[in-house]
């Protein structure tokens, strides 16, 4: 607790020193930033420039490092030790010494003082690297624009002394050049300093940021986990997605499988394996989790697992329900299956049949092809799910249904096995052209014919909360939040698919998330909607610096 505390301090220093570093350059007291220590000193002028260059760096850099010093990084410690005792020095130089650097000297001493603190281990994919690619790249720049400047422009000297200047300019010192006019000499250092500012700061986000290793299973381990899968959690079977780490129990009987996205180790459903054996697969997750500062959390995962999770210290939040439809008690007859009755009636009216088959039934050739058309049919550039996806078609094991018409294609629906005879929705992909109804069609005729007594549908995110706000009496604040998530259907249909899935009479099993405080809810809900695929960081920003 005392180590949590020491470690929240240090952050919340960390970002005052980085506040004041910046306040010191940019409202200085007085005209001038030149402080008594240089004018004893004698330090010519251009070491004022260079000190408030530094100290505006720095004070954005601890700014960024605070963050990382949260997580207890010991990069990040490294780096706020040597940013400290330059910002101390620097502020020598400059007017503000009594304020900003003594709250810099103070975070200095008190980082040696807790060093025992920060123990975590970079991520296992850093941008070690690419910082010092960035950092080299712009300084390169910075060095060859400025020096084409010189070149270009009215100025007597030669070629050293234009790179010596042009060198210089990126920490915002004058060089040996004798510049005609002001304007010149300004843009000559306004191009540097950027350059030079830029140069830092980019570096500093690719070595501090919360790197996210490429996962990937091996098929040792996919054969592992397909032994672990019961027949308990319907989800069980997504955690074969290729794109996520693993850890067992020590005793093999469990495992936890996990996607890294924004410093949050991602989990999905339950743990697999025997439910006696989860705390042990739990606590080698956690023990990473620790090793790497990664916040923990699960999605979607089912009472019994929310229950597990609780106990080693996680909060957990009903996030919505599993739409399970009992196949024994289905039926299109009734007043209550009037709209599903009547849309299978309208599109079989229209020439459309269904189909129901294995994947191991299907050649290779019509896989290629539902699998070109599903992609087609997305609607998106990125793929939808996380925790109710496989990312991809065609798994031995796996039953598909098609939607035909005149010999086409119109729709695609595949569910996953869940356990030894019931299943999951994975994929539901249809035409757009296609008439109203196909989806219904094919998911009534798989629902009658089936021999698996249960089949799980869609997920319905916050279902309780629209059908609290709908019920007569429901009070401001049940209105407003099932509101709320009405509005927010427009986009990532939230009350389209509770809709869908309530047309075919399921019983609703609740899901929970389970997350380490509700200071770390922001994160994880970051980390969950661009799992789902439904949002969080901007997608361009992302590629764009994965391109850098």
């Amino acid at each position: 607790m005392a180590g949590a505390t020491s470690v929240a301090v240090i952050t919340w220093v960390t970002r005052l020193a980085g506040l004041l570093a910046l306040v010191s350059v940019l409202v200085p007291a007085g005209r001038t930033l030149r402080g008594r220590v240089a004018e004893w000193l004698e330090l010519p002028h251009e070491a004022t420039v260079g000190a408030a260059t530094v100290v505006l760096v720095t004070g954005v850099l601890l700014m960024l490092l605070a963050t990382g010093l949260k997580r207890r990084k010991r990069r990040a410690w490294q780096l706020a030790v040597a940013t400290a005792a330059l910002l101390t020095v620097s502020h020598l130089g400059l007017r503000h010494a009594l304020g900003a650097g003594l709250v810099s000297l103070a975070l200095l001493i008190a980082l040696v003082a807790t060093r025992r603190h920060f123990i975590a281990l970079p991520d296992p994919v850093t941008g070690r690297w690419r910082a010092v690619r960035v950092f080299l790249q712009l300084t390169v720049a910075g060095v060859a624009i400025n020096f084409v400047l010189l070149s270009v422009a009215p100025v007597v000297a030669d070629s050293g002394d234009r790179l010596a200047q042009s060198t210089l300019a990126l920490i915002g010192v004058s060089g040996p050049v004798v510049f005609p006019a002001l304007w010149l000499e300004d843009l000559s250092a306004a191009v540097g300093l950027l350059f030079g500012i830029g140069a830092v700061l980019l570096a500093a986000y690719f070595l501090l940021r919360s790197a996210e290793p490429a996962p990937e299973l091996t098929d040792d381990e996919v054969e592992r986990l397909r032994r672990l899968l019961g027949e308990r959690d319907s989800l069980g079977y997504f955690a074969l997605r290729r794109d996520k780490f693993v850890v067992f129990s020590k005793s093999g009987k469990a495992a936890v499988t996990y996607r890294v996205i924004a410093g949050v180790a991602l989990c999905s459903a339950d743990p697999l394996g025997d439910p006696e054996a989860w705390p042990g697969a739990i606590e080698e997750y956690l023990d990473v989790c620790r090793r790497y500062a990664w916040t923990p959390a699960a999605m979607g995962c089912s009472e019994l697992g929310a229950t597990v999770w609780a106990r080693f210290g996680l909060e957990v939040l009903e996030i919505g329900d599993e739409a399970v439809v009992d196949t024994e008690t289905f039926t299109l007859e009734g007043r209550v299956m009037r709209g599903v009755r009547q849309a299978v009636s309208r599109t079989k009216r229209a020439g459309y049949t269904a189909r129901i088959r294995k994947a191991e039934e299907l050649s290779p050739g019509e896989l290629d092809e539902l699998r070109t058309l599903a992609a087609t049919w997305r609607g998106t550039d990125t793929e939808r799910g996380f925790s109710m996806a496989l990312g991809r078609i065609g798994d031995p094991g796996t039953i598909l249904v098609t939607a035909e018409h005149d010999g086409r294609v119109r729709g695609v629906l595949q569910f996953v096995p869940w356990g030894e005879k019931d299943l999951s929705l994975d994929v539901m992909r249809r035409d757009r052209t296609a008439d109203n109804g196909v989806n219904e069609l094919m998911i009534s005729e798989l629902l009658l014919t089936t021999p698996a007594q249960h089949v799980s549908l869609n997920f319905a995110a916050f279902r309780a909360v629209l059908e609290q706000g709908q019920r007569i009496g429901a009070g401001p604040v049940a209105r407003l939040s099932a509101r709320a998530l009405r509005f927010f259907s427009r986009w990532i249909q939230i009350e389209t698919l509770y809709r869908f899935n309530a047309k075919f009479q399921p019983r609703w099993v609740p899901r929970y998330l389970a997350y380490p405080a509700a200071r770390d809810l922001p994160r994880v809900g970051v980390a969950v909607f661009e799992a789902e695929g439904l949002g969080g960081r901007p997608y361009a920003l992302l590629r764009a610096l994965q391109r850098v």
